[in-house]
């Protein structure tokens, strides 16, 4: 294998398992503190982190004008609303069907882009977002009704989903004027973060929130490995080719599975595999080179 073949394949491996791994690290920070302690600690993190190395070390400018609004807008819709509810639904879903859930994304946005920039509806994504529905009832059915998974868990996740949904099509329907990325995403993260506080102060209870490892390791992964790591991985494999590298979001769902069964002991059953097949069947159907891309995260 040559090494740019041998660094293709480690970025895409490596993209994968940090992409995967965010509704694992959340359950894990989840067993030690309330789910707006854990997201506004981790915006915080991520954001400062991305606001240094494009302003401090990259010397980007900062934005102005009508793009504040812009980063707004975005950071409400693909921060506050969809990992305020992601947060809070992971308290009552396995790390699998929060991993599988954010696998068909793509399929959302497809969806989506009918109302919102008026693409035709074909039989195919219909098609697809039904048999990637289906599949995560799969994967949750015989866990249904216990503490692992509720209705409303599956409910808040779903939704969480739609606004993620909304705020890529958003963020690829607007002209960023060649900002950086990470000028984009610090900015982003740090309003959605801080839209979150006037919920999270009143929320807030002390003896409900315990930083110890558990809480400082989940958190840190999801805001640095994941949120800046993956992202920026993601886009170098974008960048040598766009096709290829959708076959890392193919996989991530298997990752975040195993993933979950590795770290917080998820059961891998007959429903797990069946559902996962049904997954990855709607994921081949939805993919277009329209939805070959991962939004910010």
């Amino acid at each position: 294998m040559s090494g740019n073949k041998y660094k293709w394949v480690l970025s895409g491996l490596v993209f994968a398992i940090l992409w995967s791994s965010a509704s694992t690290a959340t359950k894990v920070a989840l067993s030690v503190a309330q789910p707006l302690v854990i997201a506004v600690t981790r915006f915080g993190v991520a954001a400062l982190t991305m606001l240094l190395i494009a302003h401090v070390l990259l010397k980007k400018p900062l934005p102005k004008g009508k793009e504040w609004n812009r980063l707004l807008i975005y950071g409400l819709l693909n921060i506050t609303i969809y990992l305020g509810l992601y947060v809070f639904a992971m308290q009552q879903v396995t790390a699998s069907i929060g991993a599988l859930t954010v696998a068909i994304s793509p399929v959302f946005i497809s969806f989506l882009s009918v109302f919102f920039l008026k693409k035709p509806l074909s039989a195919r994504i219909i098609l697809a977002i039904t048999i990637c529905l289906v599949g995560i009832i799969v994967v949750a059915w015989p866990l249904l009704g216990s503490a692992s998974v509720t209705v409303p868990g599956l409910i808040l996740l779903i939704a969480s989903m739609l606004s993620y949904s909304v705020g890529t099509i958003y963020f690829s329907s607007r002209n960023w004027e060649g900002m950086h990325l990470f000028v984009i995403n610090g900015w982003q993260t740090f309003f959605g973060g801080l839209l979150m506080l006037p919920v999270a102060l009143p929320l807030y209870h002390s003896s409900m929130n315990h930083f110890t490892a558990k809480f400082w390791g989940g958190t840190i992964w999801l805001a640095l490995p994941v949120s800046i790591g993956a992202v920026a991985l993601w886009l170098a494999l974008v960048k040598q080719d766009v096709v290829k590298a959708g076959m890392w979001l193919f996989i991530s769902p298997v990752f975040g599975i195993i993933i979950a069964a590795l770290w917080v002991q998820d059961v891998i059953s007959a429903y797990t595999v069946i559902g996962l097949i049904l997954v990855l069947t709607g994921l081949s159907l939805s993919y277009t080179r329209t939805n070959r891309r991962a939004p910010l995260k």
